[in-house]
């Protein structure tokens, strides 16, 4: 049996069609997927570079733009409630807690001196404020 050595296995023309189809299903995928929300709190923390950070074990507290506390991923409900929190938060800890304040930009520092000073009628004696890193900038340096 002889076989043909020009057999072309597709003989009919490329089609575009199913693959614009699913080009445009992914496109309106990833439209639909940049719509949904984000979980976790909307904060636009300060930038700084060149900072110390601490050794000791910290216990996070963040103040969003309206004002509202957030304590353990939860929002508390008010000053008494987060005390009480840090207050536990400080006496379940062996060693002495650092209170890391990540503060929106818009948050006063009016604001920030009331949490530390509710953070130290709860036990905690030292406050560091939370800050995004400085972009690096070559500009500077020679």
């Amino acid at each position: 049996m002889k076989f043909p050595r020009n057999a072309r296995l597709l003989r009919s023309p490329f089609d575009v069609a199913p693959f614009a189809a699913v080009f445009f299903l992914l496109v309106i995928f990833l439209l639909l997927a940049a719509l949904l929300p984000v979980p976790g709190i909307p904060l636009r923390l300060p930038v700084a570079g060149d900072l110390p950070g601490t050794a000791r074990p910290t216990v996070a507290v963040a103040i969003d733009s309206q004002g509202r506390f957030y304590f353990a991923n939860q929002l508390v409900p008010g000053e008494p409630q987060l005390e009480s929190a840090l207050r536990g938060a400080a006496k379940n800890s062996r060693e002495p807690l650092t209170l890391v304040i990540q503060a929106d930009q818009s948050v006063t520092c009016d604001q920030l001196v009331r949490l530390t000073l509710l953070a130290r009628r709860a036990g905690i004696q030292d406050a560091l404020l939370a800050t995004l890193p400085r972009a690096f900038d070559t500009s500077d340096r020679p």
